[in-house]
């Protein structure tokens, strides 16, 4: 199984080696219009109780976010910090919390509150983005995409979508090291579905090794995606299968963060692969472990 050349993510107060693991990212967006949940966990309450339940599934990471990427009029900053930051203080002392956020400010709130890590889905296009995280401990997902936040890309177009997403990857990472953040704090995210059609997000994780060749953590967003549903024929609520497959495949060809609605169901997949890999124990060994034998 190819491993990124960067094998450790360096979070605040912790190494996590990811040569023998896979780490599952819980989403909890604390929006209305959100488009799996539909605003399931906007209230601060339901939003909480839900990190606290992807920890219990396993999830080692929660990616809280307050306003999503797709079009939508726009949200004030400070709306936005006042609906993650109550959340990333709650849940902080559980698991390590990232923030799903583009604006500066939200980032340097986040971070103050207890963030670990600052999910980025303009790939750190505002410079003043890159003084917050290179001014802090946090750790940065660098994520491709071509629309400004909350606007239209229409039919977005690539020669060679892998080449391209290569490339820019390539290039705001270089801005990251360059400001003195480190590699190893530095997750990239090709950025399925994030104006990219289906044959583009199906192109990127068929050829997913080209971008862990980058070496880094790699990060994939996949979960429940447009591509799934339109590859499969499956309405939002029956993706899992398809996302549990395209998880595995990516995971296959390097990816070590899983970003995953569906967290118990996530988990158990990448527990498995980590068996399969030898990576991990069993939980408990009992088949034909007795003398008189069992089924």
């Amino acid at each position: 199984m190819p491993l990124s050349a960067t094998a450790t993510l360096s979070l605040p107060g912790r190494e996590v080696d990811l040569r023998r693991r896979i780490v599952v990212m819980a989403i909890v967006n604390r929006t209305p219009d959100s488009f799996y949940d539909r605003g399931a966990t906007f209230a601060l309450d339901a939003a909480i109780a839900a990190g606290e339940a992807a920890v219990e599934d396993g999830a080692q990471i929660v990616d809280v976010g307050g306003v999503k990427f797709a079009p939508g009029p726009p949200v004030p900053v400070a709306e936005e910090i006042a609906r993650v930051v109550p959340v990333v203080r709650a849940l902080a002392a559980h698991a390590a919390v990232s923030v799903d956020t583009f604006q500066p400010a939200v980032a340097r709130a986040a971070i103050e509150a207890g963030a670990a890590i600052i999910n980025d889905t303009t790939g750190l296009r505002d410079p003043e983005m890159v003084r917050v995280i290179a001014d802090s401990d946090a750790a940065v997902v660098v994520a491709h995409s071509l629309a400004v936040p909350r606007t239209q890309h229409p039919l977005p177009h690539y020669d060679d979508v892998v080449v391209e997403v290569r490339g820019v990857l390539e290039e705001r990472r270089q801005v990251a090291l360059d400001a003195g953040i480190r590699p190893q704090r530095i997750i990239l995210d090709p950025g399925h579905d994030l104006n990219k059609n289906t044959r583009h997000s199906l192109e990127l994780t068929r050829r997913l090794d080209e971008i862990a060749a980058l070496g880094g953590p790699l990060l994939v967003a996949l979960s429940n995606k447009d591509f799934i549903g339109e590859s499969l024929d499956r309405p939002r609520r029956e993706r899992l299968a398809g996302s549990l497959a395209a998880a595995v495949w990516c995971v296959q060809r390097g990816a070590r963060l899983v970003r995953a609605h569906n967290v118990r169901e996530t988990v158990d997949a990448m527990r498995m692969i980590e068996a399969i890999e030898g990576w991990r124990e069993p939980a408990y060994l009992r088949h034909n472990m007795r003398p008189e034998g069992n089924d």
